[in-house]
């Protein structure tokens, strides 16, 4: 079982905006199979690091069109289903009006791949339907735009909630343990104790 990280580019647009985004599309498996996390801009780009191997599954830790822009196409690419958490469905919709997701993901649900499990935690704030996938076996969370180096998501756009995002970080992440290495939607890498001193700081900022 291995990580592999590809950096895609394009746009993110809510609420009216538009922002030029580069985003983290993590590979989670090993030479025969893999978990595609969070299917960013370049379905191409990323059916070609996937290669000769089966795509499992197409997962998004949540429905903000920058994640599952490409999810479509690289659905239909592999074969493979896009799975969704459904309090997302409403974020879905605003980045897809014909295409729906090919199945479900609920909290606690175990995702196999290459012989080993990735462990569904839901933790919404960011989004209603942001999900984690932890790895026990490999010490790796893939946290979508839930937790980043240096703090939680953004939380001041429509279907974010500051409140229930740090509810989502103190209560689920920070029980992992401390040396839990953590890929991110975007950016750097950190670690769950890295981030775990910051939470108090994070709550008086957020107020």
């Amino acid at each position: 079982m291995r990580v592999e990280q590809l950096v895609t580019s394009g746009t993110f647009s809510l609420d009216g905006g538009t922002w030029e985004v580069d985003n983290n599309v993590w590979l989670l498996g090993d030479d025969r199979e893999v978990l595609v996390i969070d299917a960013a801009h370049d379905a191409s780009a990323i059916a070609a690091a996937v290669g000769d191997r089966r795509v499992s599954a197409i997962v998004c830790t949540h429905a903000h069109d920058d994640h599952v822009n490409a999810a479509p196409e690289l659905a239909a690419l592999t074969g493979a289903p896009v799975l969704l958490h459904p309090d997302d469905e409403v974020l879905w919709k605003l980045a897809h009006q014909s295409a729906t997701p090919g199945g479900r993901l609920a909290n606690g649900q175990l995702l196999r791949v290459g012989g080993s499990a990735a462990h569904v935690l839901h933790t919404p704030g960011h989004a209603p339907g942001a999900v984690c996938l932890y790895v026990p076996e490999l010490g790796v969370l893939f946290s979508g735009d839930t937790l980043f180096k240096g703090g939680p998501g953004a939380t001041g756009r429509s279907y974010s909630d500051f409140p229930t995002i740090i509810s989502s970080i103190s209560g689920t992440l920070l029980t992992l343990p401390g040396e839990t290495v953590v890929h991110t939607g975007h950016g750097e890498d950190t670690s769950i104790g890295a981030e775990a001193p910051q939470l108090e700081d994070w709550i008086r900022r957020g107020h």
